[in-house]
Formats: C-alpha cells, sequence, structure tokens
C-alpha cells in the first residue's frame, strides 16, 4: 500500500497474448500469458517510452503490479516518481514469464521456451501496438536477480531492438553463483535415485515448500536455460557428476557461455549503441553476485563502454526501492 495518496494515480491495463513461439514447450507451460502494462497519470500511452519489466526467480510479472503491503507495488512507484518529476512519463509493461521450473533468465531454450522470442516477437510488439509507444530507440528493459540478467543479457544479445537497459544485482560471476549450489542438488535427488523428474514430482505434490526447495528448482532451471538437452527426460540434465559432484567440462562450458562476465568480453562493443546502461548490486549480496558485477563493469571499463555503475550498502533482499535511480535514469535517456 503507497504510503502517500496526493500522487495521481495512473492506469493499469492488461493483454492477453496466445503464443505461437511457446506453444508445445518441452515443459508443458501454458502459451496463453498475461501483459499488465501501466500508463502514467495524463497519458494514453501514444509516443512515450516503453519500459519492460522482468521480475526476479518465482515471479511473473503482475506480481509487480499486485497490492502490496508497507510499500509500493511498481506502478505506484511509477507514479510517485513521475509526479514528483523525478521521471519522465513512460509506459511499463509487466510481461507473464513465469514457467514450472519456478522462473525465467529470458532467454531461448530448447527446454525452457523461446523467451527472447516471445519478448521480442510477441509481446513488445503487442503492447507497442495497443498503447502507441515505444518503438525503435525508444525500449528500455529492466530488472532484478533473474531480472536482472535478462535485462543485461537482453541489452548485449539484441542492442539494435533495445536501447536501454538496467540490471539491478543480476545472475554473472557463474563459478561463484551456481556452482556451489550443486552439493545441496544432488543430496536432494539422492533419494530419488537421480530421476530429475522424480524429484520434481515430489516437489508439485508437497502440501509446503521450503526455502531450500526452491534452491534445488531454482538450479534445475539453470540447467534447462544454459545447458538444455531436448533428449533427456524435459530437456534437463546436470553439469556435474551425480556421485563426486565433479564438474563435466563440456557441460560447464555450456552454462559459462551465457555467463554475463564472459558474454561481455564478446558482445560488450554492441553495449555501445544503449542510450542508457545502468549496473548495480548490493555489496554484501548473500549470492556472491556483487564480485561478478564488478568483473563486468570492469570489463566495459576496459573496452571504453559508457555505463553506470554502483554498489549499495545492502544484500539482495527487497531492493525495489533501487528502481528509484534505474527508471528514471532509463526514462530520461529514451524521451
Amino acid at each position: 500500500m503507497k504510503k502517500d495518496f496526493s500522487h495521481p494515480a495512473g492506469a493499469t491495463h492488461r493483454l492477453y497474448l496466445d503464443s505461437a513461439v511457446l506453444k508445445d514447450n518441452l515443459l508443458g507451460d501454458p502459451a496463453r500469458r498475461i501483459i499488465d502494462i501501466h500508463v502514467p497519470h495524463g497519458h494514453d500511452g501514444r509516443g512515450l517510452p516503453l519500459l519492460v519489466d522482468l521480475v526476479g526467480f518465482t515471479a511473473g510479472g503482475p506480481a509487480h503490479t499486485n497490492w502490496k503491503n508497507f510499500g509500493e507495488n511498481v506502478p505506484e512507484r511509477i507514479d510517485r516518481l513521475v509526479a514528483t518529476g523525478a521521471m519522465s512519463p513512460a509506459v511499463v509493461a509487466f510481461p507473464d514469464c513465469f514457467t514450472s521450473l519456478g522462473g525465467n533468465q529470458y532467454i531461448n531454450s530448447a527446454a525452457m521456451g523461446r523467451w527472447a522470442d516471445f519478448l521480442l516477437q510477441e509481446a513488445v510488439p503487442l503492447v507497442e501496438q495497443h498503447f502507441s509507444c515505444g518503438g525503435p530507440g525508444r525500449r528500455g528493459v529492466f530488472g532484478k536477480s533473474s531480472g536482472g540478467y535478462g535485462a543485461i543479457a537482453h541489452a548485449m544479445l539484441y542492442p539494435d531492438f533495445w536501447s536501454a537497459a538496467a540490471c539491478h544485482s543480476g545472475d554473472m560471476g557463474f563459478e561463484l553463483v551456481y556452482l556451489p549450489e550443486f552439493p545441496a542438488v544432488l543430496r536432494a535427488l539422492a533419494p530419488f535415485k537421480n530421476d530429475i523428474r522424480g524429484w520434481l514430482e515430489a516437489f508439485r505434490t508437497k502440501k509446503k515448500t521450503a526455502d531450500a526447495d526452491m534452491h534445488i528448482l531454482m538450479m534445475l532451471a539453470m540447467c534447462a536455460t544454459y545447458d538444455p538437452d531436448p533428449s533427456a527426460p524435459m530437456g534437463l540434465r546436470l553439469p556435474v557428476d551425480p556421485w563426486s559432484c565433479e564438474v563435466i567440462p563440456e557441460r560447464w562450458a555450456n552454462f559459462m557461455a551465457w555467463d554475463p562476465v564472459v558474454m561481455a568480453e564478446r558482445l560488450g562493443p554492441g553495449l555501445a549503441r544503449l542510450k542508457a546502461l545502468y549496473i548495480d548490486c548490493g555489496d554484501v549480496d548473500q549470492y556472491n553476485l556483487v564480485h561478478g558485477a564488478r568483473r563486468v563493469h570492469r570489463s566495459l571499463e576496459r573496452q571504453g563502454i559508457a555505463h553506470v555503475y554502483e554498489e549499495f550498502a545492502d544484500n539482495h533482499s527487497s531492493i525495489d526501492y533501487r528502481m528509484d535511480v534505474s527508471l528514471p535514469l532509463l526514462a530520461r535517456a529514451l524521451s
């Protein structure tokens, strides 16, 4: 619930998209998707920049438009920023990209689905058509955690589509973030004789899930994203030996090719086309993400690529307040 009711509220709309690119995905997830769209007060969307919100793991875009206790949801945050003059008006879209593996990294995967194509070919064009917003040179993408990964990955992969990006505490430095999780994954799979499908079926029938379960699910989602195997059950395989937890070099190489630290060396020059690039991370991030962020920052500095990099005194949790910095920066660059 917002704290200040003096700011005029914009309008939040909802569209439904029957996706062609997500149809018949290996996970069996629905192809019909919700997209919430917030338009600031006094505007109908026409001629405004478009910002796309990519949410973190375990959430979908509409989670950011829901009522929120003791704080603002994202539309309320936008209303405040626009009303106070901190942010120029922009349309903001919240696509539902949730999967049955708990979330999304927003890239194309033979197992997870063609999520980059969903955004670029279907979701964004639909929003732009309905609200006459965005378009070439007027599109920005932002997100936190897995959404931050999606934002920085999209900026590197598709700099001709996106013109601005903000990455809050995005996944990077994979050997520090993901590898430490695999011993716990193997312990969880052991009672199921390392059968991933068996673990997933048991997880989905639980009356109550634990935090530890979500970490296992997250790692399975990362396997399906970065190293899918369409010939395996649900397209899933691990990059480690199931008995010794030794890294399988060819499997782990597929993971690392998607690490923004590695991608920055190969795709960094494309980022020079952006009108704005913002990266931040908490200095005590409990998933070790700050070290990867520093590596990407150092790589971009070495390449002479303009960007804003900030560290803040906090961890990975409950950091939506960082949007007060990134959203005005993106909207200003695209206006």
